[in-house]
């Protein structure tokens, strides 16, 4: 978080046109790189839900396909659609990470060229086959990859969720793909199975639970950064962290007050409060938790407003503080153009 605060910063003061603006972009792009590995090791260790919407499946395959064979053109893609699809309930970047795992797999096992099949449908799970997975029976949407690959014998597929196992030659895979898979669709309440025979392909069963929500559109990322004028009290027990973060948002307007612990956040809020219009507010801290600190400060003000900010996923601490009426949350390591963007959504709703 901190690198992505100063690589923010110099993005601000660099022209398009510097000789270093391109080895800057390129230093943001490692760091998102690096954050997509840490939520692949938190899907394995089932805390890997960030960002949670009532989503079209059909969709999401559409999009992670197509991105699939710009890059793999020697596979021909097959996709069969379920109409009227049920809606899930899924992160959606995490399950693009899952299917693109899944193709890859799926690609390693196809290095002359051949077919992958995708297809989703909605389907009605008993009890029998929920027992297997101890699962629970209802309605699920099924979403099947299958290839024409070497396939995989029994042994093999004992151990393909297990993490760092890999039948890849050195340099061509982590073995964290699958097992971050698994990871996360049982982190979504869903399953995953795999059916295989050597030399006769392999599929991919994933099993998500239908949700009677609406299915909420995705949003367009703003080009532009949204800056405001407000008071923001910004609270981190990390030095470099709140050095840089405060930094940027001073860069686009807002005064900063900042607190490196809960018991001082407090004292500050509690002299200024009629001065700040909204808290950046870090969960683990050493002295009070933010949790703590949230019902704290809304004990002070009824009508706060807060964002949630944390390197660990919207799960556990995370989700208890939402339900409590936090106003946002937004995922570390978040770069300067998603900061502004989430400070506004915040600051500028209308309460109910």
């Amino acid at each position: 978080m901190s690198i992505q605060g100063h690589d923010s910063l110099m993005l601000l003061h660099t022209d398009p046109s510097h000789k270093h603006y391109k080895h800057i972009k390129k230093i943001e792009h490692f760091i998102q790189s690096a954050s997509d590995l840490t939520q692949q090791l938190l899907g394995y260790a089932k805390g890997g839900k960030y960002n949670i919407r009532t989503s079209d499946l059909n969709q999401i395959i559409e999009t992670s396909a197509k991105m699939f064979w710009r890059t793999k053109k020697e596979i021909k893609v097959f996709t069969k659609y379920q109409k009227d699809i049920w809606p899930v309930e899924v992160d959606r970047g995490q399950i693009e990470q899952v299917l693109l795992n899944l193709y890859i797999n799926a690609w390693q096992a196809m290095m002359s060229g051949g077919s992958l099949y995708i297809e989703s449908k909605n389907v009605t799970i008993n009890k029998k086959f929920a027992k297997l997975y101890k699962n629970t029976p209802g309605e699920y949407v099924k979403l099947s990859v299958k290839d024409t690959g070497i396939g995989m014998d029994k042994k093999i597929q004992e151990r393909i969720f297990d993490p760092f196992f890999t039948t890849k030659e050195m340099g061509r895979g982590t073995g964290l793909g699958l097992a971050s898979a698994y990871g996360i669709i049982q982190n979504h309440n869903g399953i995953i199975n795999v059916n295989s025979k050597k030399d006769s392909g392999t599929t991919f069963n994933i099993y998500l639970p239908a949700s009677d929500k609406a299915i909420i559109s995705e949003l367009e990322t703003p080009k532009h950064l949204s800056k405001g004028t407000e008071t923001i009290l910004l609270v981190d027990d990390e030095d470099i962290i709140t050095d840089a973060v405060a930094e940027l948002l001073e860069q686009i307007g807002y005064k900063v007050f900042w607190a490196r612990s809960g018991r001082e956040a407090l004292s500050i809020y509690k002299s200024n409060k009629d001065k700040i219009h909204l808290v950046i507010l870090d969960i683990i801290m050493p002295d009070i938790l933010g949790g703590e600190t949230f019902d704290r400060l809304r004990e002070i003000n009824p009508e706060i407003k807060v964002l949630l900010s944390s390197g660990y996923s919207l799960d556990g601490q995370a989700t208890e503080i939402m339900d409590r009426g936090c106003n946002s949350f937004i995922q570390k390591p978040f770069n300067i153009k998603e900061l502004s963007v989430k400070i506004r959504e915040v600051l500028d709703a209308k309460d109910i």
